[in-house]
């Protein structure tokens, strides 16, 4: 199979959806990667290790889709790209359907397979949306406290406190991987930190294991009651596949001190407050009711290098088997590859991306 590595073209995105290492092994296994010039500088990876792995390089973009039989990328294509997609191609990545109607129906329209890492399903775990959603976590926490700072616009509080000083307050909603991990590092720094999950099992879990953070039910009541005395407040809920709830009203950040910090870790699902609004790294804040709000939709890309190492370790192995199977005989070996798949053949198979946009739902593979 022919393998393609574009570019990312999305602002500051400095991730590779392929390590030389992985091109090396797919080559071994008589496969064909072609990779374009340039692809990997950002993380780290130069032109010259592709070369040495055996991938062929490119220096145009539109060259990558246009020889390859499978895209794999990091972040779903922009709407320059749509065009060069073909039917029959399979396009792996990060999709976030639901947070984009015209993206769907553009990827429908092309008639390609679109597989979606964030909703790959193993075990009722998502590897491969993991480790993006534990570098996130631990991110918010990171430019959380960094926007606190009185000079960039924050009330001054630093969460860690000192002695004689109360910490500062950290709120996270949702408990699950994004969430623990910013839990754990706000912990970390010393904060004051509560966690609002609505699983009883998963908040026994967190009350074990962060030993010093609380947990709180997650409802509207409770939440009002924390918003008026947190510093920085973490949006990290979750359901796979489908539009992140606004949990959040902007009456409930009007609640919230001015100078306070809201990190919504869902913009890349549309976001958990009626607030929210995606940014870039390159421009990542915007204050509305005098609460500074990060929303970049491409958090661990500011790791790139750290990123990249993470997602590949978890995407190989799904790559190896598409490259060397092909559809549909890949998702007959591996059923869990099934619930990765978002788009197939001009048909939207994904429920939750299908309720956000009320579009027909259609099954797979004899799914």
């Amino acid at each position: 199979m022919k393998i393609g590595v574009p570019k990312e073209i999305k602002a500051q995105e400095n991730r590779v959806a392929l390590l030389p290492s992985a091109a090396y092994q797919l080559i071994r296994r008589g496969h064909t990667v072609i990779i374009e010039a340039g692809a990997g500088a950002g993380s780290g990876f130069a032109d010259d290790q592709y070369r040495q792995a055996g991938a062929e390089l490119v220096t145009k973009h539109e060259e990558v889709f246009e020889r390859a039989d499978m895209i794999v990328k990091v972040k779903e294509p922009l709407e320059s790209e749509w065009p060069l997609l073909r039917a029959g191609q399979i396009l792996f990545t990060y999709l976030h359907l639901a947070a984009s109607k015209p993206l769907t129906e553009a990827l429908m329209a092309a008639r390609v397979t679109g597989i979606a890492y964030e909703t790959l399903e193993v075990n009722r775990r998502l590897p491969l949306l993991e480790p993006m959603s534990e570098i996130a976590g631990r991110m918010s926490v990171l430019v959380g406290g960094y926007f606190l700072q009185k000079h960039a616009g924050g009330c001054g509080v630093l969460l860690g406190g000192v002695p004689g000083v109360l910490p500062g307050k950290v709120v996270v909603i949702g408990g699950g991987t994004a969430g623990v991990n910013a839990a754990r590092m706000a912990q970390g720094l010393g904060a004051d930190v509560t966690i609002l999950e609505v699983d009883v099992e998963r908040m026994r879990y967190l009350d074990i294991s962060l030993h010093t953070a609380h947990t709180l039910y997650s409802n509207p009541a409770h939440i009002l009651e924390m918003l008026p005395e947190v510093d920085l407040l973490i949006g990290a809920v979750l359901v796979p596949g489908a539009r992140a709830p606004k949990l959040i009203s902007r009456e409930m950040i009007r609640m919230m001190k001015p100078g306070s910090v809201f990190v919504d870790i869902a913009i890349d699902q549309g976001g958990c407050a009626e607030t929210s609004r995606a940014t870039t790294h390159h421009d990542p804040i915007f204050v509305e009711e005098e609460v500074t709000h990060y929303c970049v939709t491409n958090m661990p890309a500011a790791y790139a290098r750290t990123a990249t190492q993470a997602l590949a370790n978890v995407t190989y192995r799904f790559i190896e088997l598409i490259a060397d199977h092909g559809v549909p005989e890949a998702f007959a070996r591996d059923k869990n590859l099934l619930s990765g798949v978002n788009i197939h053949n001009g048909q939207l198979t994904c429920r939750g991306v299908s309720e956000a946009h009320g579009l027909q739902l259609h099954t797979p593979f004899g799914k």
